[in-house]
């Protein structure tokens, strides 16, 4: 007989075994490793009992099926209604190519920002096909890899303006026709800064009276009219042209760059993107040639490797801001990188006449619509238009709005007196029955053959001509295309990703299968709320979480980056002082220690930064910071800290610091990157904070999708509550284009968060510490750690030093290309500290990985002593050629090392080894020639040569 033996396994239990990677047996392993008894004791050395809270984190988790059966109630609350309300979201359709193969795939989600580029030349070169499509859309030469939404990236234009324009006036003037949440957007980037913004028609504008000027085109009411004469005037007093356009009415319309534009923006959302109840889009931004120093972002450009063959890389990198501190001209140091990928693909699977067929579409039926209204007695505008009409109905608003939402249709709402209509690529017969009916119309339209676009706005000039997008556009060439660039890349379906301060753990496929659901991706994000109750659901239960995590009181959920929570938050503060009288108030106090977008948040929002110092052990300086907070007085608006901080370690100081800021009148931003080290532990808004962004793609799971999305939503004290961001459309102070940022990804972090539970999530923070100090005691006996709490620990990363081995000639760059051999992205180089690396593995990564990882590192410091003791030298080792290729190994063989050591080092995969597609690459070269477009064939021979 078989003998019952219970066991306490349960499958279902989703932190234990599927989010928290090391097993109870491998934990004990790696206890005695750090050299304590029990995880208790390791986390009693490494987090101050001064600041932990008292209460556990308490809701019970779901498992897997339990929280998608969650999520289906959730999502059937919202009603998915054809929403022609425009305004720059526009139904679409995501070909099932590009859903399966990019958005739902972890090779594309998975991976992190191109930083490292030998290791991301697929998701770079889908990048470049981005900024090419942008480029020859708008017919400007240079365009960005993307930005977080239209309306920010027209604050970023008119920041932009102002740096570039020869004018000196203070003024920026904003046409009407403009959406009104960029128009919202734009006038809070412009308040701290002191620019004036002057609204009106665009005949209104006087060129001598501003730096710059943005325009819609086509208006968010239909209007379309050539700019050139606007152009003109404003190039004549030295001012810069802005237009904020669309790429699908530039398939038919002229392009702004021949009207003279200097610099235009929009949204790629259209491209096959979902609404998404708002996001998350890629916004886009391209410029004149003479603009591109000045232009924020990401730019992907073309260089060469060490063999001169074409590589790809991110150009002018000094523009990722938190390198340039408070001088710093944007914080937007993150991009929409996955949503941008897909608009591109997009592109590419319709190629310029799919796209052509495309708006021809959209913009006969919104004809074939006005056409029907006019000939029934209604007054129609405009007469020349793309794809948004607007009707006047007088006293009949009401009643038109509701039987059009009987009928399943969402019309936009103008003053009181007229209702917009926006075409969209989902716009068929059908709708425009049921549109038409809701007007009175019951005979069937007769479909338009001729456009509503004058002749002279009519396109002439060619756009997509490159052969990416003239491939074969059969669903298998398509498919092995983009399986080509994801295997050109190193995500985290590959490896671990041990980056510092941005914390690639698990992104569960349970937490991401709901984001592609039509209930939740197709909702328009000015929906009329009652059709939103299950995101209303979703939004409250969230924030009430993650009140009750952080210790905070109140939540927006508006921005769409951790660096726009920053922003927002500063703003928060400015405007509490600003109702207490205290204008005064604009010194923000930054110890060299916090995160680096820091000063440029606080330079964005018009404060004056004062750098503190760091004691050698990493610490805030106590002494620098009571002297400079003194200093500041009434003054002081803010200091902004990291906690833990930057250097990897919990302070002990960090109460006395809050109360040094509060004793002078300050507010405390405390920021979240590394909130992954405090979730259960720790609740920021108990120990001083009155304000902290939370990095969802960060701590709460939203994947990184190689640069982006994120979210960045803050949290704060009562007092702040009533200064958080306004709704766009309405309110001041608007950080972002919708009123609840990228919604659809909120569902990520609330499906981890609830899947999880109270004691799951503090669980990952105890293990992502134990992670973290393992690898610190396993490398310490080949590098140094750089800080250390005061009892010996790190927090949940650490900090190695390579400095010394710099006397070799061995550089942290040789380190982390070496690593790629290895089969791993390289840690942070170099921040916060110049020729360092910072390790962060997170609580996901499993025993074996980190071991895995742990051999390669042991196994280059053993090459680095090679170099040391003088067997070989530096510029010879595998160091220096590093990364090696399949072109290297079968290359004709005259190293200083065997085949064996340059290609298959320890902890390397044999059968499944990642190679690279490319050698190193060359930086220099690529900003010495920046080609920044898909350039043609023979000049990637030319710049072998």
């Amino acid at each position: 007989m078989s003998r019952w033996t219970p066991t306490d396994y349960n499958p279902d239990d989703f932190a234990n075994r599927r989010h928290i990677g090391p097993s109870p047996a491998e934990m004990e392993e790696m206890l005695k490793a750090v050299g304590v008894a029990s995880l208790d004791q390791l986390i009693e050395q490494t987090v101050p009992g001064s600041i932990r809270q008292a209460a556990a984190l308490d809701w019970a988790p779901l498992s897997e099926a339990a929280l998608l059966e969650r999520m289906r109630g959730v999502a059937a609350k919202n009603k998915v209604m054809t929403s022609l309300i425009g305004q720059g979201y526009y139904g679409t359709v995501t070909p099932p190519a590009i859903q399966r193969n990019i958005l739902e795939n972890p090779a594309w989600y998975t991976a992190y920002t191109p930083y490292q580029p030998e290791i991301a030349q697929g998701r770079l070169e889908a990048l470049l096909n981005y900024q090419t499509m942008v480029s020859d859309l708008t017919g400007l030469p240079v365009a960005n890899a993307s930005l977080l939404d239209e309306a920010t990236a027209a604050a970023e234009a008119m920041a932009m303006a102002q740096r570039v324009a020869k004018s000196k006036a203070k003024a920026f003037f904003v046409s009407e026709n403009l959406h009104p949440q960029t128009i919202s957007v734009i006038e809070t980037r412009a308040l701290p800064l002191g620019i004036e913004v002057v609204k009106g028609a665009p005949e209104d504008l006087d060129p001598s009276q501003v730096f710059g000027a943005i325009f819609q085109y086509p208006g968010t009411f239909g209007h379309i009219r050539d700019l050139t004469a606007e152009c003109d005037a404003l190039h004549a007093v030295g001012a810069v042209a802005v237009v904020a356009t669309d790429l699908l009415a530039l398939c038919l319309l002229k392009e702004p760059g021949a009207m003279g534009a200097d610099i235009c923006v929009g949204s790629s959302q259209r491209f096959g993107v979902p609404m998404g109840y708002g996001g998350p889009h890629a916004a886009f931004m391209s410029c004149r040639d003479a603009f591109k120093r000045a232009m924020p972002g990401r730019i992907v450009g073309v260089s060469i490797d060490a063999n001169g063959n074409k590589a790809y890389r991110l150009a002018l990198q000094t523009r990722e801001q938190h390198i340039r501190r408070e001088k710093a001209t944007s914080n937007v140091c993150t991009a929409q990188a996955l949503l941008a990928v897909m608009a591109s693909f997009y592109a590419v699977f319709h190629g310029p006449v799919g796209l052509r067929a495309i708006a021809q579409r959209v913009h006969l039926n919104a004809v074939t619509i006005a056409d029907a209204l006019r000939a029934a007695g209604a007054e129609v505008d405009p007469g020349a238009f793309f794809d948004t009409i607007t009707v006047r109905v007088g006293v009949g608003q009401a009643g038109i709005l509701a039987a059009a939402e009987q009928r399943g249709i969402n019309l936009r709402k103008i003053g009181r007196d007229r209702v917009g209509i926006s075409v969209d690529e989902t716009t068929d017969a059908g709708v425009i029955a049921r549109l038409l009916d809701a007007f009175g119309i019951h005979d069937a339209a007769e479909p338009a053959d001729a456009p509503a676009i004058p002749a002279d706005l009519l396109r002439e000039s060619d756009y997509l001509t490159h052969p990416v997008f003239h491939m074969n556009r059969a669903e298998s060439e398509m498919m092995r295309y983009m399986r080509r660039l994801s295997d050109r890349d190193l995500a985290l379906d590959r490896a671990m990703i041990p980056l510092g301060s941005c914390t690639m753990k698990l992104n569960a496929a349970a937490e991401m299968m709901p984001i592609t659901w039509p209930e939740f991706g197709a909702l328009h994000p000015f929906a009329p709320a009652d059709q939103a109750a299950g995101y209303a659901e979703m939004l409250e239960d969230l924030t009430q979480k993650l009140c009750t995590i952080t210790g905070y009181d109140a939540f927006s959920m508006q921005p769409n980056s951790g660096a726009q929570g920053e922003y927002a938050g500063l703003l928060t503060i400015q405007a509490y002082h600003r109702a207490n009288g205290d204008d005064q108030r604009d010194v923000c106090l930054i110890p060299v220690s916090a995160h680096g977008t820091n000063p440029a948040s606080a330079q964005m929002c018009g404060m004056k930064v004062v750098v503190v110092k760091s004691a050698p052990n990493g610490d805030i300086d106590l002494e620098d910071f009571a002297d400079k907070a003194k200093a500041a007085g009434d003054k002081l608006a803010a200091v902004m800290i990291t906690y833990p901080s930057t250097h990897g370690v919990f302070e002990d100081t960090v109460r006395e610091v809050c109360k040094i800021t509060h004793d002078h009148g300050g507010q405390v931003y405390i920021d979240g990157a590394n909130m992954n080290a405090l979730v259960g532990l720790v609740k920021p808004g108990e120990i001083g904070g009155d304000v902290s962004h939370l990095n969802l793609h960060k701590t709460f799971a939203i994947p990184h999708g190689g640069g982006g999305p994120g979210m960045g939503p803050i949290g704060v004290k009562a007092h702040l509550a009533p200064h958080l961001p306004g709704d766009p459309r309405t309110g001041e102070g608007a950080v972002s284009a919708a009123p609840f940022g990228s919604a659809s990804i909120l569902l990520i972090s609330w499906a981890y968060i609830l899947m999880m539970g109270g004691s799951g999530l503090t669980q990952a923070t105890r293990v992502a510490i134990l992670n973290a100090n393992y690898i610190a005691s396993r490398l310490s006996a080949g590098y140094p750690i750089l800080f250390m709490g005061n009892r010996g620990r790190v927090a949940h990363e650490c900090i190695i030093d390579t400095r010394p081995f710099a006397e070799h000639g061995v550089t942290v760059d040789d380190i982390a290309k070496r690593l790629i051999d290895n089969g791993f992205h390289a840690p942070t180089m170099s921040w916060p500290v110049s020729g360092t690396l910072m390790v962060e593995p997170t609580e996901s990564e499993t025993k074996a990985e980190i071991d895995r990882f742990i051999t390669a590192m042991l196994a280059i410091r053993a090459e680095i002593q090679a170099v040391a003791d003088g067997e070989i030298a530096a510029e010879a080792s595998p160091l220096r050629h590093a990364p090696h290729t399949v072109e290297d190994l079968v290359a004709e063989w005259d190293r200083a090392y065997s085949r064996e050591q340059g290609c298959f080092p320890p902890g390397a995969f044999r059968v499944d080894k990642y190679w690279p597609p490319v050698g190193r690459v060359d930086n220099v070269h690529g900003d010495r020639n920046l080609i920044c477009t898909c350039p043609p064939l023979e000049d990637y021979v030319e710049a072998a040569e």
